[in-house]
């Protein structure tokens, strides 16, 4: 097993990440907290495979909500809050988040609010999860926009069980793979050409290159987070390609694309904008040709309106005076935030479509 500290402004706390840790997640967290009750909550795909591994021979109680991104609402976010208050929970009781990014978003933001504030601990099940269970984003959608709603609350601790990403089907691979990318695409040439070398799939990675890979997407996502905690600066870079892909989400109606398929064709958007902007060549030819191997879209979805996506962007978190903001690459590694013009951002829409025919 390995650890991993993650530094904030207020604290600090452990990323476990080794294969089957997640039945000795009680032995994990009593070495540092001690709590009155614990409540589970997960999603159905999920309770299928691991909540009787978690449970073990524990009575605790849990919530499970419907599996996919459409839970991200208000209305499983009060079913939520009412499961939590039924169960009598204190502010000495703890959160068990068990599941993808869609249950850590919803059980974080239900920790973050519930008597103002409690304890939670995340227990990915996804590859995607290795983004977002760490930094403490928690929250949900509008359907104005994706994660509009929310609030910053870092988790108590993150316990990382390789063994659960086995059961994945193929498109969670992919799309929790687009994360993994992004972080080598924002802070390390040198991680981007070594996943680029493996050329297969991730899911065919063996335990030991799925161990690595966590660490260095984690730490990637760990050295931001201490350094800006609260996206008031450099935190922003994570969102690389996430300008277009949340639009395109949120466009397409949640659900109907997976959030790091929507991402890959945001990257590859951002790939082609930052050339464009710097004058400059990031491989991004290459990088599309890569991308479709591994079964990730690169392509804005021809049926989406430009102007609809145009003005779904300017809501974007990121975004200033409804001005559109982009994350891009001066090389890779060095990425900055810049202001783009409609007429631009538009022109390259055009050519992101044009590419899928």
């Amino acid at each position: 097993m390995d650890t991993i500290r993650i530094e904030t402004s207020g604290g600090s706390y452990p990323v476990h990440i080794g294969k089957g840790i997640r039945t000795n997640w009680r032995e994990l967290i009593d070495d540092y907290a001690s709590y009155s009750s614990f409540f589970i909550i997960t999603d159905e795909a999920v309770e299928a495979h691991y909540l009787s591994s978690i449970l073990g021979e524990e009575k605790l109680s849990y919530f499970i909500v419907p599996s996919g991104e459409e839970s991200k609402s208000f209305e499983q976010y009060h079913q939520c809050m009412t499961a939590l208050l039924e169960a009598e929970l204190d502010r000495k009781s703890c959160i068990i988040s068990l599941g993808g990014g869609v249950v850590g978003d919803l059980a974080g933001f239900a920790a973050a609010t519930y008597m103002r504030g409690i304890d939670f601990i995340q227990i990915p099940t996804t590859l995607l999860a290795h983004d977002s269970s760490v930094g403490g984003k928690t929250g949900i959608n509008h359907e104005l926009g994706k994660n509009l709603i929310g609030a910053f609350h870092q988790p108590a601790a993150v316990i990382y069980d390789i063994e659960c990403l086995r059961t994945l089907p193929d498109r969670e691979w992919r799309s929790g793979f687009s994360e993994v990318i992004k972080h080598a695409l924002i802070h390390d040439e040198t991680f981007l050409n070594w996943l680029v070398d493996r050329r297969k799939a991730v899911q065919n990675y063996s335990d030991e290159e799925l161990q690595f890979m966590l660490k260095k997407g984690i730490n990637v996502k760990g050295a931001i987070v201490k350094e800006d905690e609260r996206e008031t600066g450099v935190r922003a870079y994570l969102n690389f390609g996430h300008t277009l892909g949340h639009a395109i989400e949120a466009e397409l109606g949640y659900g109907k694309v997976t959030h790091g398929e929507a991402v890959a064709i945001g990257m590859i958007f951002a790939l082609r904008m930052s050339e464009e902007y710097f004058q400059t060549k990031l491989r991004m030819d290459e990088l599309r040709i890569w991308f479709e191997s591994l079964g990730l879209p690169v392509a804005v979805p021809r049926e989406l309106d430009m102007m609809k996506l145009l003005q779904r962007m300017k809501v974007d978190k990121k975004a200033e005076n409804k001005s559109l903001k982009f994350v891009l690459l001066k090389e890779i590694g060095t990425p900055t935030k810049v202001s783009i013009d409609d007429e631009t951002a538009l022109k390259l829409l055009k050519k992101s479509v044009e590419r899928s025919v």
